[in-house]
C-alpha cells in the first residue's frame, strides 16, 4: 500500500511539470498563441516564413480618407464615416522591401485579377499585384463608370463604359497606383504594384503569413492608405518560422500629413 499511494503521488506529482511543457509547446515565439488546429507551416527547402497579426490603430478603424485626384494639390478632407474594422484589416498590404534575392522568388499570386465597380464603389479598396500582372475592372453598376490614374507608377484613363463591361490595363512598373473614377468623385481605390511575390493582406482576425522567403536580413513594411508605412527589420533564416506582430500607427488626418 505504501508503495502505491507514492506511485499515486510521484504521477500527481509529474502532471503539473507535464501541463505546463503542453501549453508551451502551443505557444509560437514571442508568446504568440498557435491554434490547436493550425498545422505547422510547411517550408520550401532552405527558405524561411513570417507570420503574425495586424492590429489597427483606432483612428484608422473609425475615418476614411477621401482621395486627392491631383497629387500636388495637398491633402483631402476626411469623410467622418464608420468604417468595419475587419474590412480595413483587408486594406493592410504587409510585405517585404525589394532587396537581392527576392525577385524570381516565390511562388507568385494566380490571377485573375479583378477590381470591380459596384455600390459606386471599387471592390476591393486595395489590390496588392505583382508588377506585369493584368487587372480587369468590371462594370457592375447600372449606370457609366470611368476608370483613371494619375500615378507616376501608371498613368492611364480607361474612358466611360456601361454596366456589364469590362477594361483591361497591365501594370507593369512596381509603385503605388490611385485609381479614380472621372464621373463620381467619391470613388476612388489603389493598386500596389509589387516588385516580387513577398506580400500579403491580413485575414479579417489581422492574422498575415509570408512563405518561402530566401535567408536574409529583410524590411518588413506594414501599409495603410491613412497610416504612416510601419517598418521593422527581420532576419529569415533557413528552416525558421518568425513571428513578427504589427501595430499601424494612429495618424490623425487633421494633422496634414
Amino acid at each position: 500500500m505504501m508503495v502505491l499511494a507514492h506511485g499515486r503521488s510521484a504521477c500527481r506529482g509529474m502532471i503539473v511539470p507535464l501541463v505546463v511543457l503542453a501549453l508551451a509547446g502551443l505557444m509560437a515565439p514571442q508568446g504568440t498563441p498557435r491554434a490547436l488546429d493550425e498545422p505547422a507551416p510547411a517550408l520550401e527547402s532552405g527558405t524561411g516564413s513570417l507570420h503574425g497579426v495586424v492590429r489597427l490603430g483606432r483612428h484608422l478603424t473609425e475615418r476614411r480618407m477621401r482621395f486627392s485626384l491631383y497629387p500636388d494639390t495637398g491633402p483631402a478632407a476626411p469623410l467622418p464615416a464608420p468604417t468595419d474594422p475587419a474590412a480595413e484589416l483587408a486594406n493592410v498590404v504587409v510585405f517585404l522591401e525589394d532587396a537581392p534575392g527576392l525577385r524570381g522568388a516565390g511562388a507568385a499570386p494566380a490571377g485573375p485579377f479583378r477590381m470591380e465597380q459596384q455600390r459606386q464603389a471599387f471592390l476591393p479598396h486595395v489590390l496588392p499585384v505583382i508588377v506585369g500582372s493584368a487587372v480587369e475592372f468590371p462594370n457592375g453598376d447600372p449606370i457609366y463608370h470611368n476608370v483613371f490614374s494619375l500615378s507616376k507608377a501608371s498613368s492611364f484613363d480607361l474612358g466611360r463604359y456601361p454596366k456589364g463591361s469590362t477594361r483591361v490595363i497591365t501594370f507593369d512598373r512596381p509603385g503605388v497606383v490611385k485609381v479614380f473614377c472621372h464621373i463620381h468623385s467619391d470613388m476612388s481605390a489603389v493598386v500596389m504594384v509589387m516588385p516580387h511575390a513577398f506580400f500579403t493582406s491580413p485575414g479579417s482576425q489581422g492574422a498575415y503569413r509570408l512563405t518561402g522567403i530566401p535567408p536574409g536580413r529583410y524590411t518588413v513594411t506594414g501599409w495603410h492608405e491613412r497610416a504612416r508605412p510601419l517598418q521593422r527589420e527581420v532576419l529569415i533564416e533557413a528552416g525558421a518560422d518568425v513571428v513578427m506582430n504589427l501595430d499601424i500607427p494612429i495618424e490623425d488626418p487633421a494633422d496634414g500629413r
